[in-house]
């Protein structure tokens, strides 16, 4: 056991049986309190205790006023390395928050916690916008920061005034910053897509126009296996497994209609755990292939596509806001919100338990 674990144990009220005095040891030496049981030794008991108490707090604090800024860091990753992983691999979270403690470590490295407070978190932030960061990726990325320290607070490593100071520190404004506003992603034109079509491989050329049609994240379509589809009613039904808000208890469905199902029939005779998209299945593989696309080499493929088609360059991610405002247009703001599996109607408009029957009628008449 260790030492901070034995000041945290409270010493027991005990009895000296052969002088029938009360007595508490604290630190191997006992202190006696008078005739056991009488109000006189608990009232000494509860004020030598409460006393030794207090210097425990007053320990714990200059321990943590010790722990420098690296140390916070180096933890903390450490902790994130193992709590933002997805199926056994690190999710892009983890990424984000070493891009940002990057920030804090160029500048606070060696600083002790307890002298990094406001103004310190604003030089962080500064250091961003000078990175190009726009505003919005900014205010997350100070979160971020923050939040370090908040777990710090849980771990015993930081103070707890500490972070409620960060906390002070309110997110860059629209109009009031130097860090640039990035445009929304905007959807990509049906001629865009069909000019690239032809300089794709026919497997990403079907991965392309299935995403458009059912409106599905990138990573949705790369992930997809025949196991995972329900084919049993007239509209095939894919139930979405370590999807992004899969965490909060959330459920993602995606549907595929008549369209939809004759481009995907023909990549479901296989084994049904494997995954639909291979790229090892090419005639001529560019490279040595896995058995899956990633949502990174899907995008790279759809770049390199757009490019020989000189058309403007484009992601796949661009279909999912194509689908949402040809659902919008058609079925209206529910519907979209619904097909694309967003949690709040604010979502939707950015990209332009739902009622799935409405999913259902949107890919049988689209999809």
């Amino acid at each position: 056991m260790s030492s901070s674990q034995r000041r945290r144990r409270v010493p027991k009220y005990c009895r000296h049986k052969a002088r029938g005095l009360a007595r508490v040891t604290i630190d191997g030496k006992d202190h006696y309190l008078g005739p056991y049981g009488s109000s006189e030794s608990k009232e000494r008991y509860r004020q030598i205790v409460g006393e030794w108490l207090d210097q425990q707090q007053a320990d714990s604090l200059h321990e943590q006023t010790d722990v420098r800024v690296c140390e916070l860091a180096v933890a903390y990753l450490r902790h994130c390395m193992e709590y933002y992983r997805k199926d056994g691999v690190v999710t892009r979270e983890y990424g984000c928050i070493t891009d940002a403690l990057k920030h804090v470590r160029q500048h606070y490295d060696l600083e002790r916690i307890d002298r990094f407070g406001p103004k310190a978190l604003k030089t962080v932030r500064e250091s961003m916008i000078e990175a190009g960061w726009s505003r919005k990726y900014v205010n997350k990325q100070i979160g971020r920061v923050v939040r370090m320290f908040k777990w710090g607070v849980a771990e015993q490593l930081v103070r707890p005034t500490i972070w409620q100071a960060l906390q002070a520190v309110g997110g860059l404004k629209r109009g009031r910053t130097d860090a640039p506003e990035y445009a929304p992603v905007k959807p990509v034109s049906d001629e865009v897509v069909e000019k690239t079509l032809p300089h794709l491989s026919s497997i990403v050329a079907d991965m392309v126009q299935l995403q458009r049609l059912v409106g599905c994240r990138p990573s949705e379509i790369c992930s997809l296996r025949p196991v995972d589809i329900d084919r049993s009613a007239d509209v095939w039904r894919y139930q979405v497994v370590g999807h992004k808000t899969e965490h909060y208890g959330k459920s993602r469905v995606i549907w595929f209609g008549p369209k939809a199902q004759a481009i995907l029939s023909k990549y479901l005779l296989r084994d049904p755990e494997a995954f639909c998209f291979n790229p090892s299945e090419l005639p001529n593989p560019r490279r040595t292939a896995g058995d899956r696309y990633t949502k990174d080499s899907y995008g790279r493929a759809v770049r390199r596509a757009a490019k020989k088609a000189e058309v403007e360059t484009w992601s796949p991610n661009r279909l999912r806001h194509s689908a949402a405002t040809v659902i919008r247009k058609e079925f209206g703001l529910e519907a979209a919100q619904t097909v694309l599996g967003h949690a709040s109607a604010d979502v939707t408009q950015v990209y332009a338990e739902r009622d799935q029957q409405l999913a259902a009628r949107v890919a049988r008449e689209l999809g």
